[in-house]
């Protein structure tokens, strides 16, 4: 197949393009601004590039540019995404929903088969069992990345409805790779660990119960590639892994002897001023925008995505966890003081 992957630099899509390209499909991988992409373990990937722009009409391709690529595409993977938290919201909705829009008029005029990735936080605060034909519940959403994620499957629904055939993949927290831990990059979670091991806060809202599931970026790609090559059109998969709860992130924290452990509070009582300042300052700009984690019971249902995968490994959620902590143990990202609190959030959010 010829196979075009959006944001096929980012964590997601290179893994996507190196398993594709190992299983001798030819992808054409379209970027922003890179020259070579990077698979999660550091290997070079051997892909076409094509630069664009999902927010643009076109993708920002001229119009012969985007007549020749309709008409040579058999398959879209969807993958390009702002993910990281505390954008302003037009930001989400100009990447990731009318992005998702502009690669739905590519998937048409083509008529190609479109893999939108996803994530499974499109279920927004609610708790419980989240299925994987649920969409919407009335939810309230705990961030604009999750709502704009929503937005953006509704509208892949909408043209699945109109004859587009298309697959939803939702994946959890992505983290480094499930056997090694081994990660490209620190994001998300891993900066709310440096947060929190640090004792840069020490005390967060949220329940001992409440929980969050990690995948490793090496099952996200390989069912994203089993899709590729064993269509499930129509289908909704929840790219999961491993529940983990909060109190297990304290228990796993108090293994190393260098780490913090936060303490809990009801998050009725808890009040963000009541904190010293400069962990006050920590709270606002950085924790504060993962605060509605801390206090979920959420579980995902991967029935169908568990049918696609043949070779799926069982994973255990602190173990997982461990094997995180440890690569980014090793890689220098924990267990290093940051200098100062300025510094620390500017390395942190960058």
């Amino acid at each position: 197949m010829n196979v075009l992957v959006t944001g096929a630099a980012g964590l997601v899509g290179a893994e996507v393009c190196a398993r594709l390209t190992r299983n001798g499909h030819h992808v054409i991988g379209l970027v922003h601004r890179v020259r070579t992409l990077t698979a999660n373990n550091g290997r070079h990937v051997r892909a076409e590039l094509v630069t664009g722009d999902v927010t643009l009409p076109r993708l920002g391709l001229d119009e012969p540019s985007r007549r020749l690529l309709a008409a040579r595409v058999d398959l879209i993977v969807h993958s390009a995404a702002i993910t990281d938290f505390g954008r302003p919201r037009e930001t989400y909705e100009a990447v990731n929903v009318a992005g998702t829009a502009n690669v739905l008029d590519l998937a048409t005029e083509a008529g190609a088969r479109l893999i939108h990735v996803s994530t499974a936080y499109v279920c927004g605060e609610q708790d419980g069992h989240i299925l994987e034909t649920a969409l919407d519940a009335r939810q309230r959403f705990g961030n604009h990345y999750e709502r704009s994620k929503f937005d953006a499957e509704l509208l892949v629904r909408k043209a699945a409805a109109e004859g587009l055939a298309t697959t939803v993949v939702r994946p959890s927290v992505v983290v480094g790779a499930t056997r090694t831990g081994v990660v490209r990059e620190f994001k998300n979670i891993y900066v709310v660990l440096k947060l929190l091991s640090e004792g840069r806060v020490t005390a967060i809202p949220g329940h001992f119960d409440a929980c969050v599931d990690l995948v490793g970026v090496d099952h996200v790609a390989a069912l994203i590639a089993d899709v590729a090559e064993n269509r499930a059109d129509g289908l909704t998969l929840h790219a999961v892994g491993s529940s983990v709860s909060m109190r297990h992130v304290s228990d796993v924290l108090a293994e190393y002897p260098s780490f913090r452990v936060p303490r809990y509070v009801a998050p009725a009582t808890f009040s963000p001023a009541a904190l010293p300042g400069v962990e006050r300052a920590y709270w606002d700009r950085m924790l504060s925008l993962y605060e509605s984690y801390f206090r979920r019971r959420q579980t995902f249902d991967d029935t169908a995505a568990a049918g696609l995968r043949t070779n799926r490994r069982a994973t255990n959620g602190p173990d997982q966890l461990r094997k995180i902590i440890d690569y980014a143990v090793r890689a220098g990202y924990l267990g290093a003081p940051l200098p100062g609190v300025d510094e620390a959030l500017a390395e942190v959010g960058r």
